[in-house]
């Protein structure tokens, strides 16, 4: 029988470590080390220098060892990040614009959820931690407490030392949205405060409300209701609308906590064989991907929640590096995308 191979010890002999490119050719490791991590030191050496040590390692298929490497100059260039959940439409945005950006800039992120939690988050938050997360961004969510290292919280409202909140300018939300159905006549409106769990919440309503007073939009009782559940499904908004229905409420206008809230809406009026925008218009909230493919398709607020997920790691990135002053928050500009689901008032002229 043919003896089997020592594979540890194979893999042994033929580990490439730095020392090996140094002998391969002839230059210390040190001087290997500075051209293969592209360090300011190595602008001095020449061209040929570095070609070789580059063609080198690629004969040799080195490797480097990114942990021992973390270890001796305590960086991971890893970022944590806590989501509200995993693939969520609001979320997915978010950190398809924070991958973009940390991709570009050579770091890593790990993702976990905390589901609005508060436990949930803070025991994650030090698991990252623990791991070597060198930045944090958050969510649809607060920070609670003081961490070691640069935090952002995208839609964070809790001012915490250290904290950066990323947050949407809510009373220019509000103003787009409400001034739209204004003009379109609209007077017999329906709002959503949103569910307890989401952080934008308190921020939102009280916009709506300082703006809806100041533009003389009334916000009836018997046309309001706290949103319970998840902020991130359609259902949340279905039963509301339902019950308004079944209670003969009349009204020709839904402004929705979200995108999600206002499916749920259509689908209960649709229920009730009432036509979207002939009978009732809806506004949502957030432009989330499927709010454009509706039928109808969404008059909504737009977040650039992409982008805020962009700037979110420009942000931690300029904290870790040194490159940018600490600021406690960041607000971002909302726009307002006028599509099929909202017009003009029942019984209004267009002249």
């Amino acid at each position: 029988m043919t003896p089997r191979a020592n594979t540890t010890n194979t893999r042994k002999q033929f580990a490439v470590t730095l020392k090996t490119v140094a002998e391969r050719v002839g230059f210390t490791p040190g001087t290997v080390s500075a051209v293969l991590n592209n360090s300011a030191a190595s602008r001095s050496f020449p061209e040929r220098t570095k070609n070789k040590i580059l063609a080198a390692a690629r004969e040799l298929n080195y490797r480097p060892n990114l942990l021992a490497r973390s270890l001796r100059v305590k960086r991971t260039h890893t970022i944590g990040v806590i989501a509200e959940e995993i693939g969520d439409a609001y979320g997915a945005l978010v950190i398809g614009g924070i991958e973009r950006h940390l991709g570009q800039h050579g770091y890593l992120f790990l993702t976990v959820a905390h589901r609005h939690d508060a436990k949930l988050l803070d025991t994650y938050a030090q698991l990252l931690l623990q791991r070597g997360v060198e930045g944090i961004i958050t969510v649809d969510a607060s920070m609670h407490r003081l961490m070691p290292i640069p935090v952002v919280a995208i839609a964070g409202h809790r001012r915490v030392k250290g904290v950066t909140n990323l947050v949407l300018d809510h009373r220019a939300a509000a103003r787009l949205a409400l001034r739209h159905l204004q003009e379109l006549g609209h007077t017999e409106i329906v709002f959503m405060h949103g569910p307890t769990t989401s952080s934008d919440s308190e921020d939102r309503w009280g916009a709506i409300v300082e703006v809806s007073r100041k533009l003389g939009v009334a916000i009836r009782p018997g046309l309001t209701a706290r949103l319970t559940g998840e902020a991130g499904v359609p259902q949340v908004g279905y039963p509301f609308v339902k019950r308004l229905i079944e209670r003969g409420k009349r009204f020709t206008a839904v402004f929705a906590y979200n995108d999600n809230a206002a499916a749920g809406a259509i689908r209960g009026m649709r229920s009730a064989v009432l036509r979207v925008p002939k009978d009732v218009s809806v506004v949502g909230f957030d432009d989330i991907a499927s709010a454009a493919y509706g039928n109808p398709s969404l008059t909504t607020v737009r977040q650039p929640l992409r982008e805020m997920g962009e700037l979110a790691a420009k942000t931690v990135l300029e904290r870790i590096e040194n490159r940018g002053r600490y600021r406690p928050e960041i607000t971002v500009a909302p726009e307002f995308v006028v599509r099929q689901s909202t017009a003009r008032a029942p019984g209004l002229s267009r002249g």
